[in-house]
């Protein structure tokens, strides 16, 4: 296991085995590396990469203005840092439109593509939503902690007071500016990827109860996506990578392995 920074500062978590392709991992808005530790575990016998994105936990964010192209640039340059030539990628929210932006410009890396917890096209009561999420996070500078609500379902709150105190912790550590400009790419991303780009296998999966990226949208990308499948991960609220971790990991590992 290596842990380091790039050379342009990205902290990364290297986990090395020969002759295996690397499964890389991509957290969500307000989040870091750590939520993927249920992943980590259980992909231990294989090469596995996870990584802050930029402007959260120990990666810098220098930059005033940012596009989805310079988290897909961070990646590319960590990937060749590590002199790692293929990857199965794996995004989970807004790691899953940085996936998104990255399959269609750096496609020839790629051996599968995973998209967890995806939005596409919301309606307009949606967009509203999102909106004033937004707004109240930019008056209180904090992620509301309603969100946790939203990722996980009550119970599994209850039988989880250290995975709630986790959320909670690495939601409060961020660092607002740099939050507030990557979650306004998350609430502003117009779906404008060209998806004919998208040329991998790959494989969409979302919570059977997440209300921001729901059944229907993964349905649709299922739909626009050539060669994709579909996975809806039963009892699943958004973070259903930590709270149905056996379900997800057995999807991830049941579809990187007819691709390996």
């Amino acid at each position: 296991m290596v842990t380091g920074n790039t050379a342009s500062g990205t902290f990364y978590v290297f986990n090395k085995k020969e002759q295996s392709i690397p499964v890389v991992f991509i957290h969500g808005v307000g989040l870091t590396y750590e939520i993927w530790q249920p992943q980590l575990d259980f992909f231990k016998d294989y090469s596995n990469l996870s990584y802050d994105i930029l402007g959260h936990g120990k990666s810098p964010l220098t930059k005033q203005n940012i596009s989805f192209d310079d988290f897909s640039d961070q990646l590319i340059e960590l990937i060749n840092e590590l002199k790692i030539k293929k990857i199965h990628l794996i995004g989970f929210s807004i790691g899953s439109l940085i996936a998104r932006n990255f399959a269609t410009k750096y496609g020839a890396r790629l051996q599968s593509l995973i998209l967890l917890g995806s939005i596409y096209k919301r309606s307009e009561q949606q967009q509203k939503i999102v909106n004033e999420r937004f707004n109240q996070a930019k008056k209180e500078l904090k992620l509301s902690r309603q969100a946790l609500k939203r990722w996980f379902s009550d119970k599994y709150l209850e039988n989880n007071p250290g995975t709630y105190e986790k959320i909670r912790s690495i939601l409060s550590g961020n660092n607002m500016a740099n939050f507030l400009k990557v979650y306004e790419l998350f609430v502003k991303h117009k779906n404008d990827e060209d998806f004919k780009k998208i040329q991998v296998k790959t494989l969409v999966m979302t919570g059977e109860h997440d209300i921001g990226s729901t059944i229907e949208m993964s349905q649709q990308l299922n739909n626009i996506i050539k060669d994709s499948e579909l996975k809806i991960i039963k009892d699943g609220k958004h973070l259903c990578g930590i709270e149905c971790a056996d379900e997800v990991n057995l999807s991830i590992k049941n579809f990187i392995e007819k691709y390996e």
